[in-house]
């Protein structure tokens, strides 16, 4: 998309600088006009309000090339901050980042149940209390608040070993409004493995082409969906719930299961207990018992099964879109998350895979922060990009143009 020079498309013209700028760590006013397709006198002006504004800076001059001395222009690390949360099944977390995505300051506290009371005024306090931590006018400068989230977090309370009912406040929690109500942020809520995935696209090295399936190994599975260079989010907005879909039968006419109850890391961590080792130490690579030969034998089984199960659904959604790769992270420990991403690299090559193109199985490069850090850079996105949709950065797609 190109910017024009009238009046009317000021603030698209802005974002197009601003967008410009974030890809590119810096550039001079001459390099702005021709990255936007802006006149030079348009960039200008735009970069002159930016300055003033205290979105962008200058930067020291660069000399000994041929020509004038150049200015380079970049964006203000301090010109605009993003708050995340994720609320998750086993833990909240909160990261305040500036306008790099930078880490400015994080929190996380973990629980054995998602209890919505308690769980939402957790959240709450870490997001408030990020907030505080920053100067009156720092704390004007955040653009928004993002809440990365299951969708139906009140629908699995049994696998979490709670009594039936125990999850149902969420039906009707208004989350958004009780955050704004306390920060006084706009609020925006996020599928929680989509906010992964868009923590991928942005920051991330994993995704490099036009369209992945990214799997996000949680206490449940789920995934994201990009195609076309573009977060996809779906008519509904659950494009990527694979832990939805069917796995094999059992054998005994009984209906299918879900992936979610046959590749989920709660699976995981009932046999790493029922084993006496501490689940969240075996998951932070932080046994100190001598426990860890005993982690990885129970680990490798899982992710047997697991992968047998998560491997016909990747081949299955393979045969629906023509991904060109599949990405998987998660909260597992870099090494358990490797060796599962070539087990199910393993687990795909045995299918008989006639009339589909081959993608390779990768590993992400986020971690465990990918779900809260997609969640506060997204409404940064939303705030500086041109482009309502998120999309893949052009200098990591290969066959972008």
């Amino acid at each position: 998309m190109r910017g024009g020079d009238t009046t009317g498309l000021r603030a698209y013209n802005e974002r197009l600088v601003m967008h410009a700028l974030l890809q590119a760590g810096m550039l001079s006013k001459a390099e702005i006009a021709r990255e936007t397709g802006l006149s030079g006198q348009a960039a200008s002006v735009i970069v002159n309000r930016l300055l003033e504004d205290g979105l962008l800076v200058k930067l020291d001059k660069v000399r000994g090339q041929v020509g004038q001395p150049s200015t380079p222009i970049a964006p203000n690390p301090e010109g605009a901050y993003s708050l995340g949360v994720k609320i998750g099944r086993r833990s909240v977390e909160a990261i305040l980042i500036n306008m790099l995505g930078e880490e400015m300051g994080a929190s996380r506290v973990r629980y054995d149940a998602p209890l919505p009371e308690p769980t939402i005024s957790t959240a709450i306090a870490q997001a408030v209390g990020l907030l505080g931590h920053l100067s009156p006018a720092a704390r004007s400068r955040v653009v928004g608040l993002g809440v990365a989230m299951p969708d139906e977090i009140h629908a699995w309370s049994a696998e979490l070993g709670l009594a039936p009912g125990a999850l149902d406040g969420w039906r009707d929690a208004d989350i958004g409004g009780a955050f704004a109500r306390e920060t006084g942020l706009p609020v925006t809520r996020y599928n929680d493995a989509a906010a992964a995935c868009a923590a991928e696209m942005i920051a991330g090295h994993a995704i490099t082409s036009r369209s992945a399936l990214y799997i996000y190994l949680g206490t449940f599975i789920g995934g994201g969906v990009v195609i076309d260079g573009r977060l996809y989010r779906g008519e509904q907005g659950n494009a990527g719930a694979i832990g939805s879909m069917p796995t094999g039968s059992n054998g005994r006419g009984e209906a299918p299961g879900q992936l979610i109850h046959a590749a989920s890391i709660f699976l995981l961590e009932r046999e790493l207990a029922a084993a006496g080792i501490d689940p969240s130490a075996a998951l932070s690579a932080a046994l100190a018992d001598g426990s860890g030969e005993r982690a990885d034998a129970i680990f490798d089984a899982w992710a047997e099964t697991a992968c047998a199960e998560l491997s016909r659904a990747v081949v299955s959604a393979l045969s629906v879109i023509d991904f060109q790769e599949v990405v998987v992270d998660g909260f597992l420990p870099p090494s358990w998350r490797d060796r599962f991403t070539q087990r199910l690299a393993a687990a795909v090559e045995r299918f008989n895979r006639s009339g589909l193109k081959a993608a390779p199985v990768l590993a992400g490069s986020i971690g465990p922060m990918a779900r809260v850090l997609g969640a506060a850079m997204l409404p940064l996105k939303a705030r500086f990009s041109p482009d309502t949709d998120l999309l893949v950065r052009s200098g990591m797609a290969r066959d972008l143009v």
